[in-house]
């Protein structure tokens, strides 16, 4: 007996050392090599087929120099571990094309590395000591280089896009010319002295980051609103809420996409952005219209938008602040990838949207032409004039019927198209009073496209300004951007496909990964469901009790200005009892719901946080057992 014991002694501890050589074995070959298994549900520490790509087409040296600050203490432990991964991903790269060459340079102070780091456009940040720390790259071939000044972890899902897209600009110079048109102020706006002195906000505006985003991979150019004709150098057109186009503008652009032009057109029912500018507030229902169409082309097309509707989805609800609490407001859609088309390559890794006022797409295109859903609702959404969500959300949701429609959100027309214009150039402008009517020349005017062409529509221009769909921080003295979203992602994925080149497209589309909770927003829209009902019931009653006491202050008799008779008074009481009643039930109901919606949060989270170590134990101990009733019958 006690032989056996020793063996299985002997037998487990010869396991153990075993097991620790082949361990020891694996890591040493394993980075060795740098191989590594991904085991991320999205392969987001594997190289996307986009870089893959355009690092296999490089047949150009490309340098690659990473500047790293490598003394002891000199930077912080997050940052080190970083730059570890940045490390690993550059060799990844490297491993993909010998046309890849990595350099590893630590720019200690008064170095030659230092002066280097300078020269390439590394930026060192000052720390607490007064000492700079690097971590930059800089990507060289022939006599074009790209310099990222500063890496900051916060953009780390982005990492391997901005190498991707840096070597892509130095392997491929020539920039593709995209024309931009908007009626807000996407450029930018200049510092107004006269307005600051005045005490308003005339400071200067930056150019929204999509911008700044193309103008690294495209010649942008900004074109006028009352533009009559497109510029034949432009490949791909960027139109950012057209309000109040012109039939002149509408013309050229109509020319532009039947000459083989591509169009992206952002619209709007209601912009909010567009609406503060304008010294309103669409939360609170003010401010002049904002709407914005292009109704001569779509018409044409066989595409219907109404500008006075918006799109409410319970499913993509948003939960957003309002005065001293948070509510949920419907006509603002925080989208999921069960809204994205998966199969357009634009739109099949974009998982995460805002859109907010967005209206609808419908219709049937004209024949010769097809139409894609890109982004649509669920069937628990239904059209809201414009004005009312502008408004709480509780005024949609007090009437919310679902119309058991799916919204087309943003569409993309193919085939050959054929002119809104069937008469020609129309007139630039109607003539002054007094003057008289000029002839246009109607020139040579296009008819129908020889060849099939694209055009991608979107029904929310808001979604494209910074404020929906990036967060700004400083990061060491850094203007570190962080998505919020797959906003901006969409649209240069939109202007990379028009243009031509999928491949950084492909690439980008890995950056955003937001896991949307889509069962507990299904779990908490049936509760609500089951609420809202009791909810408008009550809230009916209210109402009628409330119009009840005002009639019965209306209808006093002659003589009985401030007095009422008993009978009178008595009703009132009774009306007034009902109505405190029926606010207290009402705002029972509401705790209850909040109560309950919380309480499902909850469980799901511990079921979450305690379920695997508790399925752990249990095995564990089922595992013990079933061994010891074996042991127990040998």
């Amino acid at each position: 007996m006690k032989q056996k014991k020793l063996e299985t002694l002997l037998y487990s501890a010869v396991g153990i050392v075993a097991m620790a050589l082949i361990l020891v074995a694996v890591n040493y070959i394993a980075a060795t090599f740098r191989s590594r298994v991904d085991l991320t549900a999205d392969k987001l520490y594997t190289l996307s087929d986009g870089t893959k790509k355009i690092v296999g087409k490089l047949d150009t040296k490309v340098k690659i120099r990473l500047y790293y600050s490598q003394r002891d203490n000199a930077m912080p432990v997050f940052l080190k571990t970083y730059a570890q991964r940045v490390e690993d991903l550059l060799v990844e790269l490297k491993q993909q094309s010998k046309f890849i060459e990595i350099e590893k340079l630590d720019p200690q102070p008064d170095s030659d590395a230092e002066d280097s780091a300078n020269l390439d456009g590394v930026e060192g940040q000052p720390t607490q000591t007064g000492e700079k720390i690097y971590l930059g790259i800089s990507i060289n071939c022939l006599d074009q280089k790209v310099a990222l000044p500063f890496l900051s972890p916060e953009r780390e899902k982005l990492l391997e896009y901005d190498l991707a897209r840096a070597i892509a600009r130095v392997a491929n110079p020539t920039k593709p010319v995209v024309g931009v048109m908007s009626a807000l102020p996407i450029f930018g706006t200049p510092m107004n002295p006269m307005m600051m002195r005045m005490g308003q906000q005339g400071g200067q505006q930056p150019a929204w980051y999509l911008i700044s985003e193309l103008k690294n991979d495209f010649d942008v150019q900004q074109l006028e609103m009352n533009v009559t004709e497109i510029p034949a150098t432009v490949k791909v057109l960027l139109v950012v809420h057209p309000r109040d186009i012109t039939d002149a503008t509408q013309f050229a652009i109509d020319q532009f996409v039947l000459r083989g032009g591509k169009l992206i057109a952002f619209l709007d029912p209601v912009s909010y952005v567009d609406q503060q500018r304008q010294g309103g507030n669409p939360m609170m229902g003010g401010g002049p219209p904002t709407s914005s169409s292009l109704d001569k082309l779509l018409g044409a097309w066989g595409i219907g938008f109404d500008k006075t509707k918006c799109v409410a989805d319970m499913k993509y609800v948003t939960r957003m602040g309002r005065g001293q609490r948070v509510e949920q407001q419907p006509a603002v859609l925080s989208l999921s990838a069960d809204a994205i088309d998966r199969n357009d390559i634009a739109t099949s890794q974009v998982d995460s949207l805002m859109m907010g006022f967005t209206g609808a797409f419908t219709g049937s295109p004209v024949e010769g032409l097809k139409k894609t859903d890109l982004i649509k609702s669920t069937t628990q959404s239904q059209l809201v004039e414009g004005f009312l969500a502008q408004m709480s959300g509780e005024a949609i949701l007090k009437d919310f019927k679902p119309s058991s429609t799916e919204y087309a959100l943003a569409i993309k027309l193919s085939g050959k198209f054929k002119t809104a214009f069937p008469n020609g150039k129309p007139d630039a402008a109607p003539p002054a009073p007094g003057e008289e009517k000029k002839e246009v020349p109607k020139g040579d005017a296009l008819k129908e496209a020889k060849e099939d062409n694209h055009v991608i529509l979107v029904a929310d221009a808001d979604m494209l300004n910074d404020n929906f769909c990036v967060q700004i921080q400083d990061f060491f003295g850094q203007r570190v951007v962080i998505p919020r979203n797959g906003n901006v992602n969409l649209a240069q994925n939109f202007v990379e496909q028009m243009s031509g080149d999928t491949a950084l497209m492909n690439t980008r589309s890995r950056a955003i990964v937001q896991r949307q909770f889509t069962r507990v927003r299904d779990m908490q829209l049936k509760a609500e469901d089951a609420y809202r009902a009791k909810i408008k019931t009550l809230e009916d009653s209210l109402q009628e009790t409330q119009r009840k006491l005002n009639e019965l202050q209306r209808n006093k008799e002659k003589g009985q200005r401030f007095v009422m008779s008993p009978e009178q008074q008595k009703e009132l009481e009774n009306f007034r009892k009902k109505e405190a009643e029926v606010k207290v039930e009402l705002k029972l109901l509401r705790r209850d719901l909040r109560q309950e919606v919380e309480s499902m949060e909850n469980r799901l989270k511990w079921m979450n946080i305690a379920g695997m170590p508790f399925l752990v134990t249990i095995g564990g101990i089922g595992l013990a057992v079933f061994k010891r009733k074996r042991t127990a019958a040998r």
